[in-house]
């Protein structure tokens, strides 16, 4: 009123000398045609300011990515997570009458124990300038249809809990279901501004369509929109799990039901990818502030659907059933999209066993060892060495030409012909040789893969002498 007062004081004050009477009659005149056009002018602006007091009530189950996508919105970098009733805010900026205003957001915790604090951010007289945004986590698919309609049936609970006089739950639901009759395609070759107002109701006159059989039948009674995050991880769904393009078809046709009970917008976004984050904003922008909005569905891209309140039915929904050719449409969406089974971490210290090879080379090139498994010490007299007797010189080396498991079984095949065929050099004593010919009959096929199968899984700890002394006759 200060500023309305400074400049009437000019003008009342301007009066010519010698007039009075009718002059001053004029002179009224004007100055309350002037006083009520600067009233009028005022109350003009101050009506088409953007409204305050719109709040945005976010749902999802934790690690889905509410807050960091609120917070990409807002253009903040947030690495917090807050508990119970966390509150953000957006700003919202009208291009075409530089207004600037700010859009609550509250984001209720994952957590059901905290669902009692929706009182301080929807009341009963708060409620109709609200729209609520339930959050899916396409990561994780089989969590989606169960977190919807846990979270749904949470926000039903709350307004059935308001005391909002019918009269008034009656306007808001019919309002839902206006906005779903009246919305039409935006026209190609239109690029206006999203930040332009929508034109006011009443100047189209377009035709309005019945509802569908199973459209609206949950109206809450304000705009519901579906924001399916972490799109991105669509990619790593086909590759490390399997899934097909009827597994997504499958997937968006039950979210697209849900969103026509509830009559509510549907879009995809990573922000990861940084992928529709600007078309999520000018989507709640226009929901909440009637700026026009002209960007039209969008279902051809997996990770990228986009579908407005009042674009879709049931007819349009059934286009993804085509692809659909081990699963029905009607199935429990559970059956289908399964959780994938959890992998066991092994904390146990992975034991690598040697390689053939390599261990008889070794063995081959070791000093001989006593019957009872014992090294013998090298250099003591009366005990000469045995290494050129020692049952491993008559190992041949692989060829390398031959495969590794041909050559394995070749490498031990030698090895036991070697111990059956030796003799010992001292008279009178039964000699390796003579037991080899008594156990020629014993070591048949059947013993012998048998020892092969078992030397193949000693380590390089375990000596081959005491492991033949053990299953050869004696």
């Amino acid at each position: 009123m200060w500023s309305l007062t400074e400049k009437m004081a000019p003008v009342l004050e301007k009066q010519h000398p010698g007039s009075v009477g009718a002059g001053d009659n004029n002179e009224d005149e004007e100055g309350q045609n002037l006083w009520s056009s600067i009233l009028s002018e005022v109350s003009t602006s101050s009506g088409s300011k953007l409204p305050s007091g719109k709040n945005i009530l976010l749902f999802g189950e934790d690690g889905s990515g509410k807050t960091t996508l609120m917070a990409k919105l807002q253009g903040a970098e947030h690495n917090k997570k807050g508990r119970g009733l966390e509150y953000l805010y957006l700003s919202v900026h009208d291009e075409d009458r530089d207004d600037l205003t700010r859009c609550n957001v509250w984001i209720l915790d994952g957590d059901l124990h905290h669902k009692g604090l929706l009182k301080f951010a929807a009341t009963a007289k708060s409620l109709a300038d609200c729209l609520a945004v339930f959050v899916a986590d396409m990561s994780r698919p089989w969590t989606i249809m169960e977190s919807l309609q846990k979270w749904a049936s949470v926000l039903r609970d709350h307004v059935d809990k308001l005391k909002i006089p019918p009269e008034e739950t009656r306007e808001m639901e019919q309002m839902m279901v206006k906005a779903f009759q009246e919305y039409t395609e935006p026209e190609d070759g239109s690029p206006s501004s999203p930040q332009r107002r929508a034109p006011p109701p009443g100047e189209d006159e377009s035709i309005v369509l019945p509802l569908g059989e199973n459209t609206l039948t949950h109206n809450l009674g304000i705009p519901v929109l579906i924001v399916c995050t972490k799109c991105d991880a669509i990619s790593v769904l086909e590759k490390e799990h399997d899934y097909r393009e009827e597994h997504f078809d499958f997937i968006q046709s039950h979210i697209r039901q849900f969103c026509i009970k509830y009559g509510a917008g549907l879009i995809y976004t990573s922000v990861k990818e940084e992928k529709n984050l600007d078309l999520l904003y000018k989507y709640i922008v226009h929901k909440l502030y009637d700026f026009q909005f002209n960007t039209p569905a969008s279902v051809v891209e997996k990770d990228a659907v986009f579908i407005p309140s009042g674009w879709d039915n049931e007819k349009k929904i059934g286009i993804l059933h085509e692809n659909l050719s081990t699963v029905k449409p009607e199935d429990t969406f559970g059956d289908f999209i399964t959780k994938p089974p959890v992998r066991k971490l092994v904390h146990d210290k992975e034991i690598c066993a040697e390689d053939e090879q390599v261990f008889l080379m070794k063995q081959q090139e070791s000093p001989g060892r006593t019957a009872s498994g014992s090294p013998r010490p090298a250099g003591r007299a009366g005990q000469p060495t045995v290494t050129s007797s020692s049952p491993m010189s008559a190992v041949k080396k692989p060829d390398p030409n031959m495969k590794a498991g041909a050559a394995n079984e070749g490498v031990l095949a030698n090895f036991f012909n070697s111990l059956l065929s030796k003799k010992t050099g001292s008279p009178g004593s039964p000699g390796v040789g003579a037991v080899g010919l008594k156990c020629k009959e014993t070591l048949r096929r059947p013993v012998y893969h048998a020892c092969l199968m078992k030397l193949s899984l000693t380590s390089n700890q375990c000596c081959l002498s005491n492991y033949l002394t053990d299953i050869l006759p004696q």
